[in-house]
């Protein structure tokens, strides 16, 4: 007879042995590339005896990257919905611009060293498939709605192409700088900026300037 007490540890075991083969995921996908790395590798690396670990548990790669995207978004979103109550009706472009970047580097700084979301994320970025789900998350994001809603507002007319355009900037961007500081991190080197803060602060100087800045008639 199965009591509640063995339901209760066997779903322990079980969460334990999902979040070892994220982490495991979230790293090689990170260092190797989503498409280099196979089951087999996640579940050795998440000390899996069983190779068929990682379907077992979720299925198909791409329901893998939706729970290492899903496995952070709560953090940075509960973040984000702060700041962006904090910031109110602000019309300044630069308040807007720091609630879409702060989070995610508040979120990596509270990882501590080595982390590796940001080259996660950068990989997932650079394959349209991928990009497609954390576009989705993003899009289900009542927070970024919000700030992207409040930063749309402030910005002066720009043509939908040129809007198109920084903002496919604003994300590579972020993710890259990100991603390069992180793999620093991981590897020892030194970095332009002493902090995530310091870090945050260079990227919104950044792209206040790229939104802000003019446009050039062909």
């Amino acid at each position: 007879m199965v009591t509640m007490t063995d339901r209760t540890a066997r779903a322990e075991r079980v969460e334990v042995t999902r979040d070892h083969i994220l982490t495991a995921a979230e790293r090689l996908f990170a260092e190797h590339g989503v498409f280099s790395v196979s089951n087999r590798q996640i579940s050795e690396a998440a000390g899996q005896g069983n190779t068929a670990a990682v379907g077992y548990h979720f299925g198909t790669k791409t329901h893998l990257v939706r729970a290492i995207v899903r496995k952070h978004s709560e953090s940075i979103e509960g973040r984000r919905a702060q700041m962006v109550s904090a910031i109110g009706g602000s019309d300044d472009v630069r308040d807007w611009v720091s609630c879409m970047v702060r989070p995610v580097t508040e979120h990596l700084a509270q990882l501590g060293s080595p982390t590796w979301y940001a080259r996660f994320l950068a990989q997932v970025g650079t394959d349209p498939a991928l990009y497609a789900i954390t576009a989705a998350e993003n899009h289900a994001s009542s927070a970024l709605r919000r700030n992207i809603e409040g930063f749309n507002r402030c910005l002066p007319a720009l043509s939908p192409t040129v809007r198109t355009e920084r903002g496919e900037m604003t994300r590579q961007l972020v993710l890259h700088t990100c991603g390069v500081r992180e793999r620093a991190l991981a590897e020892g080197a030194s970095t332009p900026r002493k902090s995530w803060h310091d870090t945050a602060t260079g990227l919104v100087d950044a792209l206040v300037g790229l939104w802000l800045a003019p446009v050039t008639s062909d």
